[in-house]
């Protein structure tokens, strides 16, 4: 087996038991806005293809307030109703415009409630990691878009497996490049020791 797809296993692994904090698991305190970042971050590790990029800065939430995506903080306090919008916000916009995202967080909100569309995002999109991880393991493959799909969550549901498509993407590709990158050291290092 090679490299890539040693590492594309152990992730899949990883992807496959990873589980949401459902709204009532997210705090009941208001936070100020480093500890909603290190919250985010630590919620959505498993997101990042590498350790150099930031899920979410302080600038992007300040522009998602402006924007109207989340309610303005209370005394620059942030509840458990806004990191429920910044772990989707932040999911979301990887494979859909900001706008889109205002308009479905909106469109599934007026449907359920806030409280209830943030724990079927969640539901949603693990089941899209599960599935994505079960094709990459060709183990007991999941179906992508399950017949029990209904015009309510088709929206969450294709959504989420756009995501969950997109960081399998990233991933093979990251792994590709740290490869050719030990590929590249080697060489170099069988030619010095040649000369």
């Amino acid at each position: 087996m090679h490299k890539i797809e040693e590492d594309l296993l152990e992730w899949s692994n990883e992807i496959s038991q990873y589980t949401f904090p459902r709204w009532e698991e997210l705090p009941d305190f208001d936070l100020y806005m480093d500890q909603v970042l290190n919250l985010i971050e630590r919620y959505l590790a498993i997101f990042k293809v590498n350790d150099e990029k930031q899920i979410v800065t302080s600038s992007m939430i300040n522009n998602y307030v402006k924007l109207g995506l989340i309610p303005p903080p209370v005394k620059k306090r942030y509840t458990k109703k806004h990191l429920a919008y910044l772990i989707a916000i932040s999911i979301l916009k990887q494979v859909v415009t900001i706008p889109e995202v205002k308009e479905g967080i909106l469109y599934q909100a007026s449907i359920s409630g806030i409280r209830e569309a943030y724990d079927l995002f969640c539901t949603e999109q693990e089941y899209a990691l599960r599935a994505v991880a079960s094709h990459i393991k060709q183990v007991d493959k999941k179906p992508l878009l399950p017949d029990s799909t209904d015009n309510t969550t088709l929206i969450v549901r294709t959504a989420t497996i756009a995501v969950a498509t997109k960081i399998v993407t990233e991933k093979v590709l990251y792994f590709a490049h740290i490869q050719q990158e030990e590929s590249e050291k080697k060489k170099n290092k069988t030619k010095k020791v040649e000369e």
